[in-house]
């Protein structure tokens, strides 16, 4: 009998056998796009090293006329910040300041100005011009200390100064300075970061191109070779999700020795500790009170916010918490003397009761966000899986990864995970349970063993409604997906058909009494929520709803361009204009899904599409699915609109909806053209386009400087970012 490691040898023998000249192509591929990454890594992203060898370095250190220090430093003050040199008469390539690497880090905004051959005082921006721009340096990157220069011909006078709240910027003085230079040699600066980043993009490219071999191995008909390709990209997926979450650490909670060391207690391998200030732990507060036997909070409301005749009304808020000093809690439910949290429950009960009771401390919020992405990934890929499989015959590995990666990444999971507070969390939650949902509805529509799979499904998205309501909707996906099984073929008139259907009811029916009972328990009430009582910008008591809101909701959350500069990372936010008389609920947002992601352009075809598909197919599941989908998507957006306002987090609540009914309609396509060489080919190129347009925006998103995000907490470390991108300055 053969040994363990005999059975290994043959196995890989029998593989070598079989693969070996398609592993070898494979190799000498990546190998060759390493080396051309690391090509530009050392030519192209290392310019500046290259243009700055031969220049003549002009040291003005000791034309410095500010005051300086025992250790040899220059201060800088808020009196004395300014620079100026005289007579210089020297080509200038470049600036460096020399920031002391001792001091705290911080970003520190530079105004530049020179006289030069075209320039005989200096000049500014004006109507018609522009002057040089600030330049942003960290005082602890060395790459972004250099600022090149594009003068017309000789300097002669050169004035440098620190930009203060005058021009917009904040800086903490004392400012140490070890020197300053004129044409400084760059150092040379192999980046890994975007030495990676460049070779992921490079192998994506090759992986994708039109002619790859992925566009031959059909899901259907190679089973375990597209399973391994979907796994390896979910693994790549759930690894950048990981990192991103991770990389804006004054979000996550958590602290190590070397993660938040400044939150470290000292001692625990990793400990957590609090984010987001005390609105951000209503959930953490919520388990403490469930453990002692409560449903409102610890904290008592002021007595001025107990006598208010409408504590509801923000403007009266303010004015008596100005008059008396006491602080109340911001976006809480507030009723009858104490405060609530109007949020979906279902996150609670998963995540923070558990770890309060086995910890006694508050669960990290980002954590629940990530593991919910993650859980989100999962579900959607395996739900896409379903469909491929058993809804078509003719998707290959390439088209279903094509669509599965904007499917994810463009869904606006990014942004919660970008932003991964508890507002986040209860949207994250019910994304996941409703494609698993889904997923176990879909998998539990044929074969034997039903009822498991039908009931798990049900409860996934009956939990949603302790998580976030408006994603309900997506349950109505149960009559396309079910109504020829138990309706036109009338197995719901059998034994075992009642028993499906009761397993699909009865998880709704336990998830809605128990919900019920948490509502009268608190509100008196079994469908209040206790959103209108919430704490917040308007009186949610008296919002209401109103047509006027829908049309400004519409083009914004639909059909808005995006704005855009020339400067990485391109985006910023969106203006926003209303003819509607009243208030608007309006945070930033950047754009429409239809402007935004050109994907979703597909579903402007989807009548003829769908005419494919009848002439596909007899039956009409697919079909249903997309319409069902299509009108969800709209409801919800306009829902959202109406009862809270205008978000970007809420782009999460529908943009999966129109996403996936996108995505079906390409492989109904795909399905037509499949047996057709030049209308396949043609496809795959506009696909590729499409998707690619797509995720880049998506990505794109999530590095725009925002309040609150790792840009504004650390702004010295995003220009550690900004200068890996902007390589050229």
């Amino acid at each position: 009998m053969p040994t363990v490691r005999e059975n290994i040898a043959y196995t890989f023998e029998h593989f070598m056998l079989i693969y070996r000249g398609t592993l070898l192509r494979a190799v000498r591929a990546v190998a060759l796009i390493a080396l051309l990454a690391a090509a530009c890594e050392v030519f192209v992203f290392n310019m500046n090293y290259f243009a700055s060898a031969g220049y003549q370095t002009i040291n003005l250190t000791d034309r410095l006329s500010l005051a300086q220090n025992e250790d040899g430093t220059y201060s800088l003050t808020d009196v004395d910040h300014v620079m100026e040199f005289s007579n210089l008469n020297t080509e200038v390539h470049n600036i460096k300041l020399d920031f002391a690497a001792s001091q705290p880090a911080q970003l520190v905004s530079v105004k530049i100005q020179f006289t030069d051959g075209a320039h005989q005082t200096y000049f500014d921006s004006t109507e018609y011009t522009v002057g040089v721009p600030l330049a942003d340096i960290s005082t602890n990157v060395e790459q972004s200390k250099f600022v090149n220069l594009q003068t017309a011909g000789r300097v002669d006078n050169l004035r440098i100064e620190i930009a203060g709240e005058e021009l917009g910027a904040e800086v903490s003085y004392p400012i140490l300075l070890d020197g300053l230079y004129l044409n400084a040699h760059r150092p040379f600066a192999f980046n890994g970061w975007r030495f990676a980043a460049v070779l992921m993009v490079m192998l994506v490219g090759y992986g994708f191109r039109p002619k790859s071999a992925i566009y031959r191995i059909r899901i259907v008909e190679n089973p375990r070779k597209s399973k391994a390709g979907i796994i390896f990209a979910v693994l790549v997926e759930v690894a950048l999700l990981t990192g991103f979450l991770f990389y804006g650490s004054n979000l996550v909670g958590v602290a190590t020795s070397s993660y938040n060391y400044g939150s470290w207690d000292g001692a625990s391998v990793v400990n957590t500790f609090e984010v987001g200030g005390d609105n951000a732990q209503q959930y953490a507060e919520l388990a403490r009170a469930m453990a002692e036997g409560r449903l409102y909070l610890d904290e008592e409301p002021p007595q001025w916010l107990q006598d208010m005749e409408d504590p509801y009304d923000k403007g009266a808020r303010d004015e008596a918490q100005k008059a008396t000093g006491e602080p109340y809690l911001f976006d809480v439910a507030y009723y009858e003397g104490h405060y609530y949290v109007y949020f979906g429950v279902v996150p609670v009960l998963l995540f923070y009761l558990p770890f309060y009771l086995l910890t006694g401390a508050n669960f990290p919020t980002a954590i629940g966000v990530l593991v919910m992405a993650i859980a989100f990934v999962l579900g959607a890929t395996a739900l896409l899986d379903r469909f491929a499989r058993y809804h078509f015959r003719s998707v290959s590995l390439g088209v279903y990864l094509l669509l599965q990666i904007p499917l994810v990444a463009c869904s606006g999971i990014l942004y919660l995970v970008k932003f991964p507070t508890f507002y986040s969390l209860p949207i994250m939650c019910g994304l996941a349970f409703s494609v698993w949902g889904l997923c176990c509805w879909n998998r539990g529509s044929v074969g034997r063993h039903r009822r498991p799979w039908l009931f798990t499904g049900s409860l996934c998205m009956a939990l949603v409604a302790g998580c976030r309501p408006q994603l309900l909707v997506l349950s109505f996906l149960a009559f396309p997906l079910f109504w020829r099984t138990y309706i036109t073929e009338g197995r719901l008139r059998t034994r075992a058909g009642a028993g499906e259907f009761a397993c699909l009811v009865a998880p709704y029916l336990l998830v809605a009494a128990g919900i019920m009972a948490y509502n009268y328990a608190r509100f008196g009430s079994l469908t209040d929520f206790g959103a209108n009582y919430n704490l917040t910008v308007n009186d949610m008591t008296k919002r209401g709803m109103n047509l006027g809101r829908l049309a400004p909701a519409f083009f914004t959350y639909f059909l808005q361009p995006p704005s855009m500069v020339g400067v990485f990372p391109f985006l910023q936010p969106a203006p926003f204009d209303t003819t509607y008389m009243g208030q608007t609920i309006k945070e930033v947002t950047f754009g429409g899904i239809f402007a935004c992601l050109p994907l979703l352009w597909v579903l402007a075809f989807s009548k003829r599409i769908l005419g494919m598909r009848v002439r596909q197919r007899s039956t009409r599941t697919i079909m249903g699915v997309i319409v069902v989908l299509l009108a969800s998507g709209v409801v919800v957006a306009l829902a959202d609109a109406e009862l809270a306002g205008i978000l970007q987090r809420y782009y999460a609540d529908f943009s999966f909806m129109f996403l996936a009914a996108s995505v079906l309609l390409c492989f109904v396509v795909n399905e037509q053209l499949s047996h057709a060489r030049t209308g396949y080919d043609l496809m795959l190129k506009v696909l590729l386009v499409l998707a690619a347009a797509s995720v880049t925006y998506s990505l794109l998103l999530c590095l725009v400087p925002e309040t609150g995000w790792y840009s504004d907490v650390y702004p010295w470390a995003y220009q550690d970012l900004l200068q890996t991108v902007l390589f050229w300055k």
